[in-house]
């Protein structure tokens, strides 16, 4: 959240959107055209969030929503099924979508810094929790590193399915933030209605900081029966 607050305050420094100057670049004095490519640009990035919320929901199936959002690194187990078959770090494969297609939204220079950003802060997760997880498993790790991509996904499964059930329930709820992106981008294709569109996008952080709140309250035990 940080990381996008500050790219979208980058607007104080440079006032340009980086969609319009992108298509403004490519149809030169032709309003019409740019016009026309701004709203393609904006529709591009919608689909993006679509793709990186649909990603992100399927791999958080796969986990305990807790776990997607924590602070900590999990190396307990290691998840080999769903998305886990084609790309080894699903979740951040998402964040990049997220970062570009939200980032049609902020300016030039707050799209340099989201993207950047993003890259640096994913890439600096992924060897954390990669080496967490090849000291903790062990040779099982390497051989998933050796049939399965770090973050660019394979088209066909790299591995069998492990019958995993996946719970979308709260994986759908973990993700009410990039879906609330979603639709705030695609309301904001359909009206180019600025309040609306950051509307959408404060409730979805809203829920997310709420739902974050209610992952960390402690498990009632069970008593055995």
């Amino acid at each position: 959240m940080l990381l996008f607050s500050v790219a979208f305050a980058s607007y104080g420094l440079d006032h340009v959107n980086v969609m319009q100057a992108v298509a403004d670049w490519i149809a030169g004095l032709n309003n019409s055209n740019s016009d026309r490519l701004v709203r393609f640009f904006l529709a591009l990035g919608t689909i993006l969030v679509f793709i990186a919320a649909s990603i992100r929901t399927w791999a958080a199936a796969y986990l305990r929503s807790e776990v997607v959002h924590d602070a900590n690194v999990h190396s307990e187990a290691l998840v080999a099924d769903g998305p886990y078959r084609h790309v080894r770090n699903p979740l951040y494969f998402g964040n990049f979508l997220v970062a570009a297609g939200i980032g049609c939204l902020a300016s030039r220079l707050g799209f340099v810094i989201l993207i950047l950003g993003m890259t640096v802060v994913v890439l600096r997760l992924i060897g954390r929790e990669e080496a967490q997880l090849e000291k903790e498993q062990g040779e099982r790790f390497r051989e998933f590193c050796r049939n399965v991509p770090r973050l660019w996904p394979a088209l066909r499964p790299r591995l069998p399915s492990g019958g995993v059930e996946p719970h979308w329930g709260q994986a759908f709820i973990g993700e009410a933030f990039n879906w609330g992106a979603f639709i705030a981008l695609l309301v904001f294709d359909l009206t180019l209605n600025n309040t609306l569109l950051w509307a959408i996008l404060a409730t979805g952080l809203l829920s997310r900081i709420l739902l974050g709140f209610v992952e960390k309250r402690p498990l009632k035990a069970v008593p055995p029966s």
